[in-house]
């Protein structure tokens, strides 16, 4: 399932009012969304520990998050003046922000008749969008040491506002930014781990599903990442999409000399070659599309992300929504849950900036990075950079930020994106 077609069935199913506005003909009716499989034990035992919310809960909330998404991209393209953003807030409850002016009561009958709560607000998001703009403008005037303690800045829907991450208080904001919103991070995000593997020493075997560890290699460099979402391109080869930043050689993608990719054998030891890196983006995004080989077509052939003993089948592709829970599957830290706290955000990662990623409260360290982050049972984002990425475990950086206010910071590049870069390409839903 494409964003497309998310998009477009809940858009008739929440938006039907705004639509009478519209030149085309009225959508029909959708067709009642497929039951949401069981979710396996671990997973549930995750939702359960990180958001204290049952699997039923979880699965509402991701699936009303996709209508709050589609709902959006609607009142958006009509109402630009008066709406201002939506998202859901820490009850679960679907939020639509809306100014004064032309149309805010035909949003707000149309959020209201399917039970989104209004809220009112001073700014639209076309202005929100407006003054994150001024705002990176204004960074590049400033001094070098200004310039480098700013990490990033995002759209605040919630405060509606624009938020900035530094990594130091004190520095000096423009005038429209709010010195509430001005957040200290605990340190810069970092991406992949340098790995010191041992010559080949088996062959893996089974279902290679997301989540799972592998080892790119480019002479005598290798990563240590976690195989994103299988999927198939745009002439029908089987593939599977993780990180840029896990390409130890981007300008060979797509070549003879593009780097490899192999299975990464408990202790270390490399395993067969899987594939190899046919295109890897790492700049405004963070993608790897990894050609796998004829050998290993069938083991890629699934739409399973792995969640402990029990793998999740990916039923669809999400668009990311502020309040949505996810979750994420690494072979480092395994599987965990999380809150997204921003989302088309710009932040910087070593020596580029992400500038459409989202964040959720997660705790993922190097080696996790590729892996896939869902939302319900749909294809959500890949990790791209962690906040935390200095620490041994997770258990430290959790505890600090019970205390300080100041927990771990996932920073995913969104895989809607990486699709509609790359026209053909699809996340295996069956």
């Amino acid at each position: 399932m494409r964003k497309a077609v998310v998009a477009a069935s809940a858009a008739a199913l929440v938006l039907g009012p705004l639509a009478v506005t519209a030149s085309a003909d009225p959508a029909p009716a959708p067709s009642p969304a497929p039951a949401s499989p069981a979710l396996p034990a671990d997973l549930a035992a995750a939702v359960q520990r990180d958001l204290k919310l049952s699997a039923d809960e979880y699965l509402r909330r991701a699936g009303l998050a996709q209508q709050v998404a589609a709902f959006s991209t609607n009142a958006q393209q009509q109402y630009p003046d008066v709406f201002g953003g939506a998202w859901l807030d820490n009850a679960g409850k679907a939020v639509v922000a809306l100014v004064p002016g032309p149309g805010q009561d035909a949003v707000r009958k149309a959020a209201q008749a399917v039970g989104f709560e209004v809220k009112d607000v001073a700014k639209t998001q076309t202005a929100l969008r407006d003054e994150k703009n001024s705002f990176q403008q204004w960074l590049t005037g400033q001094p070098q040491d200004v310039a480098k303690s700013v990490r990033g800045a995002v759209i605040d829907v919630v405060n509606n506002t624009v938020a900035v991450r530094v990594d130091q208080a004190g520095l000096p904001m423009p005038g429209f930014v709010d010195p509430a919103r001005v957040i200290v991070m605990a340190a810069p995000p970092r991406g992949p781990e340098p790995l010191q593997a041992t010559a080949v020493a088996g062959e893996g075997g089974g279902p290679a599903a997301a989540g799972d560890a592998y080892a790119s290699q480019a002479g005598h460099l290798s990563l240590r990442c976690s195989l994103g979402f299988n999927g198939i391109d745009g002439g029908g080869n089987v593939v599977n999409i993780t990180a840029g930043h896990c390409d130890p050689n981007i300008p060979a993608a797509g070549t003879g000399d593009a780097p490899g990719v192999f299975d990464l054998l408990p202790g270390d030891h490399l395993g067969a070659q899987v594939g190899s890196f046919e295109k890897s983006v790492l700049g405004a995004q963070d993608y790897s599309i990894v050609g796998i080989n004829d050998a290993n077509q069938g083991r890629f052939s699934n739409n399973l992300v792995r969640a402990g003993q029990g793998p999740i089948p990916v039923t669809g592709v999400a668009t990311p929504v502020v309040g949505a829970p996810v979750c994420k599957s690494g072979a480092r830290t395994g599987f965990s849950c999380g809150v997204i706290n921003a989302v088309d955000q710009t932040v910087e990662v070593g020596d580029h900036d992400l500038t459409q990623s989202f964040s959720a409260n997660i705790c993922a360290l190097p080696g996790d990075s590729g892996g896939p982050v869902v939302s319900g049972t749909l294809a959500l984002g890949i990790s791209s950079a962690s906040t935390v990425a200095d620490f041994p475990v997770c258990e430290i950086p959790e505890l600090l930020g019970v205390l300080t206010g100041n927990g771990p910071q996932l920073f995913v590049q969104p895989v809607d994106l990486v699709l509609a870069d790359n026209p053909g390409l699809q996340v295996r839903t069956n």
